[in-house]
């Protein structure tokens, strides 16, 4: 006779993997100059073809092309600030099922991101328009971690032109873990 233990917040977990985390969405605004500048303009980045329309014409690219960093920016919606502590930092309320939301009613409410990873298929232009959607990769077993208990919940967004061209796509992960189970006296060692 085995004695495993049956993990019933993960059994319930896996029927998100390789589904949507949710609905598709649309950037609110095309990639333009002023957000491009603004972002130069805090990075202290001076690559020409970003600003100068004068030299971007006369390279690769044929004209103003976005830093490829930008990426992730151009799909973050404007977010709601009421009740933003709340729903621990994200930008608006999840609505839909999704395996985060899953995690929060579990007692998994804290949240830190892990890792990012991009891929640039090709520069983005002002004028264009990007269409996200996101799907879960994977989800890991229960884990102890120095935070406590926890899921690493991994997902790729690939971001597409209105016309349906893959120009990017973004992996990321956040360990959501239940801050109940924290060992403090761990956590202090770990300095």
């Amino acid at each position: 006779m085995t004695n495993a233990v049956v993990d019933t917040v993960r059994a319930r977990l896996e029927n998100y993997v390789g589904k949507p985390i949710g609905p598709p969405s649309m950037a609110p605004d095309p990639v333009n100059v002023p957000m491009i500048r603004h972002w130069v303009d805090a990075l202290d980045d001076r690559n020409p073809v970003y600003l100068d329309e004068a030299i971007a014409a006369t390279s690769r690219f044929g004209g103003i092309v976005a830093p490829p960093a930008m990426l992730q920016t151009w799909g973050m919606p404007r977010p709601k600030i009421q009740g933003i502590a709340e729903r621990g930092g994200a930008p608006n309320e999840m609505r839909f099922d999704n395996p985060i939301s899953v995690l929060d009613e579990a007692g998994y409410v804290g949240t830190l991101a892990t890792n990012s990873e991009l891929e640039f298929v090709r520069y983005l232009r002002p004028g264009d328009h990007l269409h996200l959607s996101s799907e879960v990769e994977s989800i890991s077993n229960r884990k102890t971690t120095a935070l406590g208990q926890g899921y690493f919940v991994t997902w790729v967004t690939t971001y597409r032109t209105a016309d349906g061209e893959v120009v990017g796509r973004q992996l990321f992960r956040i360990l959501k873990f239940d801050p109940r189970t924290i060992d403090l006296a761990k956590l202090k060692g770990a300095r």
